[in-house]
Parts: structure tokens; sequence; C-alpha cells
């Protein structure tokens, strides 16, 4: 397939959205690692403005990234080998030495743990059990990368059992099937179905065994990014159909404003119009997702002399980002700052280390695996070595 520079930019976009989320969980009332001294209601707004497809659309572009790797992969066999090293190799050093900082935060700030941070990490990190309702070790926020290499291996058996005229004629259904109202309904259904059958209140856990709340909805939106590679039917669709697609997110989230509105004021108790905000999230969750493809295909589709180091870059600041927010947000309850003071040392302090730790990391060979980035290219030793590689891009 021909490189789709708009799906690269909304990849870009969607892990940027996912850092900025992450700043505002300091401040949203939500429960979270580390909280600002008076949480404040109204970020609630702008959070749930995303929140219901932030997490979906990164599957789904990752699902589109994913089926690019498979075609320039000189097998199956060879894929699942490189994205088992680009993805659990970086989770597992993550989570021995960059993650640690977050349940140490969060258990100290919350749960009146006493001990330092090195103590913790030598005696209590590694315990494979729970500290206070803690699971530890942990991966935190890669539970993203884990469940990315699980629907990874889910998808290449799939193919590999599956003949291959069946798979070309399962791609021929849902390509017609994605092809007209079918690309709006088919995945509402769905969702709708996902709703019915989750318990009332069920959250997502990222323990990834029995996480079913979480599957349901991510397994789907990663199928779908790695199907809409070669679908021209279902992307001629989302051409005529984004534009219908945004008018209803917005107007999802405006039922969605309005209830918590109701909620915050004592219009309505907390306990009333809870299905018509499921339903709200719902409908501007896919649409959300819909509208935004389109947008990248029509209007980003274009490449850029940044794009290929922002692209590398995501993986690396995806990984420390969180570690970043959580430490400095610590640091600086200390201060009792205003919020607009603490939001803007925090994407200060996010952005710069984020930039630091991919800059710094992609220069040291021996790292960069570890981050999440590929291997360098050996250098050739002579001009008698370098003769072969002329020309090859």
């Amino acid at each position: 397939m021909e490189r789709h520079y708009g799906m690269d930019w909304l990849r870009i976009g969607a892990f940027a959205l996912l850092i900025l989320y992450h700043i505002g969980m300091f401040f949203v009332p939500w429960g979270w690692h580390v909280k600002t001294a008076q949480p404040l209601d109204w970020v609630e707004f702008p959070m749930l403005a995303s929140n219901a497809w932030r997490l979906p659309l990164l599957f789904t572009v990752s699902g589109f990234a994913t089926a690019a790797v498979l075609g320039k992969s000189a097998g199956m066999g060879r894929f699942l080998r490189d994205r088992t090293a680009r993805l659990i190799v970086p989770t597992l050093f993550a989570a021995v030495l960059i993650i640690p900082p977050q349940p140490w935060i969060e258990l100290v700030t919350q749960h009146g743990y006493a001990g330092s941070f090195a103590q913790f990490w030598a005696h209590d990190y590694f315990r494979f059990g729970t500290l206070d309702g803690i699971v530890l070790p942990t991966w935190q926020h890669l539970w993203f990368v884990v469940y990315l290499w699980v629907y990874t291996l889910a998808l290449a058996a799939i193919l590999a059992l599956t003949p291959g005229a069946a798979r070309s004629s399962f791609a021929r259904f849902a390509d017609d099937l994605l092809s007209g109202p079918g690309l709006l309904l088919v995945p509402l259904a769905w969702l709708a179905v996902h709703m019915a059958v989750s318990a009332r209140g069920a959250e997502p856990t990222h323990a990834l065994i029995g996480d079913w709340t979480a599957h349901r909805m991510y397994f789907p939106a990663f199928a779908f990014g790695f199907f809409l590679a070669d679908a021209p039917r279902a992307w001629a669709a989302i051409r005529r159909q984004w534009r219908l697609a945004g008018a209803l997110a917005l107007l999802g989230y405006a039922v969605i404003a309005g209830i918590l509105a109701a909620w915050m004021t004592g219009l309505a108790p907390d306990t009333a119009l809870r299905l018509p905000f499921a339903a709200a999230r719902l409908v501007m969750g896919w649409c959300a997702i819909v509208a935004l493809i389109g947008l990248a295909d029509r209007f980003w589709n274009r490449d850029h002399a940044w794009r290929r180091t922002l692209t590398e870059a995501v993986f690396p600041f995806y990984i420390i980002h969180q570690t970043i927010i959580v430490v400095t947000g610590w640091y600086l309850l200390r201060f009792a700052l205003p919020p607009a003071i603490e939001f803007v040392a925090l994407l200060a302090a996010t952005v710069a280390g984020c930039w630091l730790f991919y800059l710094g990391g992609r220069e040291a060979g021996w790292l960069r695996p570890l981050i999440g980035l590929r291997r360098l290219a050996p250098q050739p030793r002579s001009a008698r070595e370098a003769a072969p590689l002329q020309g090859v891009p």
C-alpha cells in the first residue's frame, strides 16, 4: 500500500493528545497517581471531550501502522520477532527503571508510605504482589503496549489459520459492509452490545487477563485500523461521511456536557441520566474517530520535514511522559502554586523531558532498542563496503 501521511500525522496527534490528557489527570477530580492540592471540577469538561475516543483511536492508528509494518516484513515469523523486540523489550526496560517512581509517589502521597524511593525500589517494588492495594511491579501506562502486542499476536494467528481465499472473501465482505451507512451503524451497534453486556459501571482494569471490558472495545478498533490499510470502499465512505460523523460527535459531546453540568449544579441527581450519558459517549466515541480519519485524509495527507522525526519520537515520548508528569507534579505540590502555573510548568517539563529522552537515547546504539527505536544500521568500514549501498533509500 502507499504510505498515508495523514494517518502518520493522526498517530502523532493522538499521542500528543494522550500526553495532554495525562497532564489533565493531575487537575481533574478523578483518581490518579498524584493530584493537585485542590482538584478542579470544570476540568472534567475538556477531559470528557476526548475521553470516549482517545484510546480506541490509538488502537486504530496502531492497527493501521501494524499493517504497514507487516506489508514490509519478510514473512510472518520475522514480523512477530520484530514486533516483540520493538514492544516488549522497551516495556520490560521501562517497568524496571522508568515506571517505579509513579507507584512510589502514589503510595507516599495517598497511602502514607514512609520509605525512600531507593528503599521502595530495592525492597518493595519487585514483590510480585500488592502493597496497600497497588500491584507491584507494574506496567502502568504501558498496558497499552502490552495490549497492542497481544492483539498483534492474535491477529497474526487469525491470518495464519485462515486460508487465503477465506481472508480475501471476508475482506471484500467487510469492505462492502462498511462502504455505506454501515460505516457508522455497524460499529455503533457493536458498541451498543458491548454497553449492554458490560456490568454497570464496569471499567477496564488494564490487567490484560479477564479485561473483557477493554478487549471488546480495543481489539475491534485495532482490527479496523489493520483492515483499513486495504479497504478502498471503506475509505470512500469515510471521505463521504466524515463531516456527518463530526457533526454527530459534536452533538454527542453537547449531550455529555449538558448532563455533566446538570449533575454539577444539582439540577439532576448524579444517579439519573446515566443511560443517555453512556449513549452519547458511544456515539461521540466512534463518530469522532471517523471524523478524525476523514480530516487526516482530506487535509494532512502530505509529507513534511518533521514527520519522520516525530513519527520516530512517538514511542520514546510515550514511554517517558507519564513518569515526568507524575514526578514533576509531586515536586510542584510543595510550592502551592496556582493551577495555571502548575499546568504551564507540567507542560514545559514534559515536553522538554520527552525531547531530552528521545534525542539522547537515539544517539546511543545500545539504548535505542530499550526506548522503542530500531537498531542503527551497521556503518560500512570501507569504500569497498559502501559501494553497494550507493542509491539505496
